[in-house]
């Protein structure tokens, strides 16, 4: 296995950053079914596409399925450990844009649409880029 492959499948975690990991990805997975399949009481592609142009998020499906379909699939890949690395970076950079698309107007808090749900959503997904999937992952079991 090259050095390059090795290091990013390696992890310096244990068990509770596979716990944190497998919730956060949880949360993904949900968020982007609602976003692409409608799933969850979500408004599906169309009415996700039709959300992003209306906060100035354009093309709408365009944004809608980068979106959508990293939450999702890098959310799967979270549960599981798989390419946790590259899935967090995703994902972070997901929580970056809703936060400061959508919620930094609106101040920290949730009762507000604040921002300080994505902000613990990014704070977990950094923390799996900077350690990896931790000791019950996909990427350990390879990188051993």
């Amino acid at each position: 296995m090259s050095p390059m492959i090795k290091n990013l499948l390696s992890t310096r975690a244990g068990y509770g950053l596979t716990v944190l990991r497998i919730f956060v990805g949880i949360i993904f997975a949900a968020h982007g079914s609602q976003k692409l399949f409608g799933w969850f009481g979500g408004g599906g592609l169309a009415g996700t596409a039709q959300w992003m142009e209306s906060i100035g998020l354009a093309p709408g499906t365009l944004m809608a399925l980068l979106s959508g379909g990293t939450e999702f699939f890098a959310g799967l890949a979270l549960i599981i450990g798989l390419l946790a690395r590259p899935a967090a970076l995703g994902l972070s950079i997901v929580s970056l844009v809703a936060i400061f698309s959508v919620h930094i107007q609106h101040g920290l808090f949730m009762a507000n649409n604040g921002y300080e749900f994505a902000l613990a959503l990014l704070g977990g997904t950094i923390a799996v880029m900077l350690e990896g999937a931790g000791k019950w992952s996909a990427d350990r079991a390879i990188a051993n």
